[in-house]
């Protein structure tokens, strides 16, 4: 499955709108995608949603899409 997570750089940084960041990543859950930013970054992440269907294909299309293997962060 493919998660769309926003976050933060930092951990100490408040959720702003204009400093929200985007990762895309494939994993088996949702749950293991928190605990492996988690334990690899110091991200503050706001959400992560599974991307399916026509929301998959709408990612797809844009420039910023690529996918973030877990293990490289």
């Amino acid at each position: 499955m493919i998660y769309k997570v926003l976050y933060q750089p930092t951990s100490i940084q408040n959720p702003r709108r204009e400093t929200t960041e985007t990762l895309y990543t494939q994993a088996d859950s949702a749950i293991e995608v928190r605990a492996a930013l988690e334990n690899q970054t110091d991200y503050n992440v706001e959400s992560v949603e599974e991307l399916t269907g026509n929301y998959l294909e709408y990612e797809r299309k844009s420039p910023n899409f690529k996918i973030t293997d877990l293990t490289e962060l």
